[in-house]
């Protein structure tokens, strides 16, 4: 039955892509990937979403830990997390292809108050995982992409089928990963509104203690806590985002290293290109590569 179903929804998803990039949609949620051959490893932020992969396969590098998606299989994503990724099965004849959908956390807020039943509490879990596509989630994610031949179903339908992608995560496999950052008072969901905080103060000294306290948590309890979502510490994330946000800084605006590091808070250019070189894995200058080639499903 998947083979069938994949097969369907992965030529429906070549004909509204683009080959060799990650093209938008009508539906704002909705990305479409495919690709003709593998890819470099290329760093990216994912915000919460389902990226499935329809055809092909890819890597998803967290931290030291990999992740390794095959068809009929997807990520669930459930905070802003720093990754790098990268296409590791495709050709000409068999493309990549994926589909990316965005997951926003107020729907997963509503769908639980109104009830829906997923698993009891648990401690913090990693912000990301590797799961089967159960047949209910994968034929929603399929009327989802059908509706883009149907452009007058999509302002009405759409909102309707994402609703219940939703849910059909929340009460999956994976429904604890979202109910978390859900739930009020959760350790995750405290973890997650130090991520938000996070991401929109990256160039900001970081105070872990404050920080801490801002989100009701012992300087211990967080770190542990922080870890265990990101798969890093606090600092270890702030150093990440600042580094992927000068890159862009340097691609896309063409700043110089120097300008790119003094706005992303760093004080010292030396240090600056010491550790943009060992994530990278070359220095500034010469890191210049397409800046359309985000291998975000």
């Amino acid at each position: 039955m998947h083979n069938a179903e994949l097969t369907a929804l992965a030529s429906t998803v070549q004909r509204h892509a683009t080959p060799d990039k990650v093209v938008n949609t009508p539906v704002p949620e909705l990305k479409l990937s495919c690709f003709t051959a593998p890819t470099e490893m290329t760093s990216l932020v994912y915000e919460p979403c389902l990226c499935l992969i329809v055809q092909g396969s890819k890597e998803v590098l967290l931290a030291s830990e990999s992740y390794r998606m095959d068809p009929a299989q997807f990520l669930l994503v459930s905070v802003d997390l720093p990754v790098d990724a990268r296409v590791l099965e495709a050709t000409a004849d068999q493309p990549y292809v994926g589909v990316q959908i965005s997951l926003d956390p107020r729907v997963v807020g509503e769908l639980l108050a109104e009830g829906t039943t997923v698993s009891a509490p648990a401690p913090s879990e990693r912000g990301l995982a590797v799961t089967s596509v159960e047949p209910p989630l994968l034929n929603a994610v399929t009327r989802l992409v059908d509706l883009l031949d149907a452009p007058a179903d999509l302002r009405p339908l759409a909102p309707l089928v994402l609703r219940e992608i939703t849910h059909r995560m929340l009460t999956g496999p994976q429904g604890l990963r979202l109910r978390q950052i859900a739930l009020a008072g959760a350790p995750a969901y405290r973890i997650a509104r130090a991520i938000r905080w996070l991401k929109g103060h990256f160039a900001d000294p970081l105070r872990i203690e404050s920080l801490a306290d801002q989100v009701g948590m012992s300087s211990s309890s967080f770190h542990q806590h922080f870890k265990n979502v990101t798969a890093m510490t606090p600092l270890q994330y702030q150093k990440r985002m600042r580094l992927q946000e000068a890159r862009n800084l340097m691609l896309g605006e063409k700043l110089e290293a120097a300008e790119a590091a003094f706005r992303v808070g760093y004080e010292s250019p030396s240090q600056f290109s010491r550790e943009y070189r060992r994530m990278f894995g070359a220095p500034p200058r010469q890191d210049i590569t397409a800046l359309n080639t985000e291998y975000a499903t």
